[in-house]
């Protein structure tokens, strides 16, 4: 029999890999419905470490939600670099809204994003919501030159995605299917 090594993780390791864990389960049972236990058990550690980590629950689902704005600003980051600085306003919006609708493919994000917005109920998570959403907008303005009535217009289709995805109804293959539209637009196919 071989000897097996253990491969320690670093603090800062070990908290990804636990918000990592949190997200996924987050994303089903949301804030309130969500027991650290399970968050605990998927990332193979003990609950008691959790708190050691996190403190609290709440702490650990704003950091689960401060995670999904991150991913999300990096695909807009890397979608806006991926056209140039040249590139007019309309170019850049439809670029990052295009890396957009790819991020809406992993349902767990997606499913994190409307369990940020759900929990808004408690006074914290809210400010952290909306701290998030103001500094996606600023970025998308500053990455594309987008005016408020842009970037709300832009965001408000983003919004729809958000909801058409959480329903699948891209697989939907009837005229209720209309809401599918801004993942059209957005592909060129209208």
């Amino acid at each position: 029999m071989g000897t097996q090594t253990t491969v320690r993780l670093s603090k800062e390791e070990r908290r990804r890999e636990i918000v990592k864990a949190a997200m996924r389960e987050f994303a089903t049972g949301g804030l309130y419905g969500t027991p650290v236990e399970a968050i605990a058990r998927r990332a193979g550690v003990s609950q008691p470490y959790v708190f050691q980590l996190f403190g609290t629950k709440r702490d650990l689902f704003i950091a689960a939600v401060r995670r999904a704005f991150e991913r999300t600003i990096a695909a807009f980051r890397k979608a806006a670099a991926g056209v140039g600085q040249d590139a007019d306003t309309q170019t850049v919006l439809i670029a990052m809204g295009l890396a957009y609708r790819r991020l809406l493919q992993d349902r767990e994000l997606l499913l994190m994003q409307l369990q940020a917005c759900a929990a808004c109920k408690d006074e914290q998570v809210r400010q952290i919501v909306r701290d998030e959403v103001v500094r996606l907008v600023r970025f998308v303005q500053a990455a594309s030159g987008a005016g408020n009535r842009d970037a709300r217009e832009w965001l408000a289709e983003g919004m729809l995605m958000n909801v058409a995805a959480a329903m699948d109804l891209n697989n939907l293959h009837d005229d209720r299917a209309c809401v599918r539209i801004p993942g059209e637009i957005l592909a060129g196919q209208a």
